[in-house]
């Protein structure tokens, strides 16, 4: 049977407070016209961000939901992934890949380690192997600098010319992607820019989206980002109409909520945007890099 819409299993964290992880996947996803099947990693007071959060790691819990699922014959057009909570997780989540993955699925990991250089405090190096491990599951990835750094074992700083980070790119895409999309790219000499790269190992190219800097950090934006991807790729765009589309989103949001007295630990003002989620995508801004 044919389904109207296309589905999504997003294995996720949930905040009950902050937008990041799931509660900026489904609204994104939803408003794109995807059904998103949430498959929990861990039930947070806040996300990670604020001072003092509970985090209950729900390990224990994903096996008997998954035999549900799988009792239940569901298939799913894309498996995305995101922020794992344990070394046992990754395993599950690489059985899980293994067993609902059809021909056609597009798997999507977003490697949440860390970020500034840093692990985050939930991280160590025992995730760090296992991502390594993961990500060979991967039609896409997308890290930022610091996940990138961590995944190929190399020294995390921000001054580094685009033939470097081209190479470090090739390197993860030897360890099993098909494409790696690095996000938070600084561009050198230009302190007011920053941008994406990604490179298709199918394809052989490598495209670039850069924008305007904004001095803002809003926890969840690499969570919207990730999800526009996943959502535009589905939808059937292009890998560069979908960077497109992903980086002008984000912009965007960035933009209107750092108009508002807004206190940015909270996130994305997505209730703002997401409408802009239906308008046409301007195609103006990648680049394909000789």
């Amino acid at each position: 049977m044919i389904r109207p819409i296309r589905r999504v299993a997003a294995i996720h964290d949930i905040s009950g407070y902050g937008k990041a992880s799931l509660t900026v996947v489904i609204p994104i996803l939803s408003t794109m016209g995807i059904q998103v099947c949430p498959l929990p990693t861990a039930v947070l007071s806040t996300h990670s961000k604020f001072k003092g959060f509970y985090m209950h790691d729900l390990t224990d819990e994903l096996e008997p939901m998954i035999a549900h699922w799988k009792s239940l014959d569901l298939h799913f057009d894309a498996i995305y992934t995101g922020f794992l909570g344990s070394a046992r997780q990754i395993e599950i989540v690489e059985r899980f890949i293994r067993d609902f993955k059809k021909t056609e699925t597009l798997v999507i990991i977003d490697p949440v380690m860390g970020d500034d250089g840093t692990l985050y405090s939930t991280m160590n190096e025992e995730m760090v192997i296992g991502m390594r491990r993961l990500i060979a599951y991967a039609d896409i990835i997308t890290p930022n600098l610091t996940e990138l750094s961590f995944i190929i074992g190399e020294n995390y700083h921000t001054d580094m010319p685009e033939s470097v980070l081209r190479s470090w790119i090739q390197r993860a895409i030897d360890m099993g992607p098909e494409t790696v999309i690095l996000t938070s790219v600084p561009q050198q000499g230009l302190p007011r820019r920053t941008a994406v790269l990604a490179y298709g190992k199918n394809t052989g190219k490598c495209w670039k989206v850069s924008c305007d800097y904004i001095p803002a950090n809003y926890p969840g934006t690499g969570d919207a980002f990730a999800s526009i991807i996943t959502g535009s790729l589905l939808q059937g765009d292009s890998l560069p109409i979908a960077l497109d589309r992903a980086v002008q989103f984000i912009s965007y949001a960035i933009r209107a909520t750092f108009g508002y007295q807004h206190d940015p630990t909270e996130g994305l003002l997505l209730e703002r945007v997401l409408n802009n989620l239906h308008a046409p995508v301007q195609v103006s801004s990648y680049e394909l890099l000789d």
